[in-house]
This record gives structure tokens, sequence and C-alpha cells, in this order.
């Protein structure tokens, strides 16, 4: 009878050990511990202040290289462009130039070539030349008999006239031309004094 009891209570005290444990576990939950950031290292300002100098220095020259590249693309294109332009204005002058070196072959070689036929061979390359320079938008300025315009006009001297009035031009020693409404170069002229008598 006495094992029997022993073992009884040894079972109950058993069951009482478990179940306070159980009401400590319930009593005192076991809360996380709170993550704390590692500490930091205080930062020298003069070494702050370094860092952005050289940070905005690295982009200033990243920016300045990129200009750089920018501008020189712009230049390699602008003259591309007017290299491919002046190729087009020279593939049509080149049928004026051989015209103009074959008549000059011609009467170098040929002895019984008239001047008459010399002075056809010339006026034709004059005309193809001047309808070449017209489709290109330039046109000869108007001189002879017009008032003198300085404007458009260049005088390289003066001369008494009986028929044309003072101021107006005589004639033109060279042409001027225009490229639209711009001026390319003046035409210079003799520009009457009108009829003044020396006394």
């Amino acid at each position: 009878m006495k094992n029997t009891d022993h073992h009884s209570s040894h079972h109950h005290h058993d069951d009482n050990c478990c179940h306070h444990e159980h009401d400590a576990a319930e009593a005192a939950p076991v809360s996380p511990e709170p993550i704390t950031p590692p500490p930091v290292a205080p930062q020298d300002p003069v070494e702050v202040l370094q860092a952005e100098v050289n940070k905005y220095r690295d982009q200033s020259l990243r920016t300045a290289a990129d200009l750089e590249n920018y501008r020189k693309r712009m230049i390699r294109e602008k003259e591309e462009a007017i290299r491919y332009t002046n190729m087009g204005l020279l593939e049509k002058l080149i049928p004026i130039l051989d015209n103009f070196e074959l008549g000059l072959e011609v009467a170098k070689t040929a002895p019984d070539v008239s001047a008459a036929s010399i002075v056809q061979g010339l006026s034709m390359v004059q005309r193809q030349l001047s309808d070449f320079v017209k489709d290109n938008g330039l046109t000869a300025v108007e001189a002879i008999g017009q008032q003198f315009d300085p404007k458009l006009h260049e005088a390289i001297g003066h001369e008494s006239h009986e028929q044309i009035p003072d101021g107006n031009v005589i004639s033109q020693v060279r042409r001027g031309y225009k490229l639209a409404d711009r001026l390319i170069r003046p035409a210079a002229v003799i520009v009457s004094k009108g009829n003044q008598v020396a006394g």
C-alpha cells in the first residue's frame, strides 16, 4: 500500500511541476530583443564637404566632356553639309568646264579655226554659266544708265557726259551680283558728272 501511495504522489508532483511551468510561460512571454543599428561614427565636416566637392567636380567634368563631344559633332555635321552642297554645285559646273576646255583645245590645235568660231564657242560657255548662276539664285546688278546707288554700286571714277545726267552710271567695269536679296559683290562703275564744261 505504501508503494502505491508513493507512486501516486510522484505523479501528482510531476503534474504540479508541469502545470506551474506552463503557467509561468503564459504569465511571462518572451519579447524579441530590439534591433539596434550599428553605431555610426561621427563624420568630419571637412570630409563631408570634400566628398560633395568631388561629386560635383566629377559631374561638371562629365558635363564638359559631353558638351565638347556635342560641339565636335555639330562642327563635323556642318562641314559635311557644306562639303556635299559644294559637291552638287561642282557637278553642275563640270559640263561647262568641259565645253570651255574643248573650245580652248580646238583654238590651239586647229590653225584654220576662225576668230568667229572661237567667239561662238566662248559665247556658248558664257550662256551656260549665266544659266547656271541664275538657277542657283545669283542675279546681276543693274548698273548702266541707273542712278548711282552706294548699296549696289562702287564708283571707281567720274566723267562728264552730255547725254547721261549727273549721278547716273555711264559704264560698268565689273559686273556686280546678288544672291536673292543679299549683295555678293557691288558693280564697279563710272559715274556721270553731267555736261560740265571745263572753265
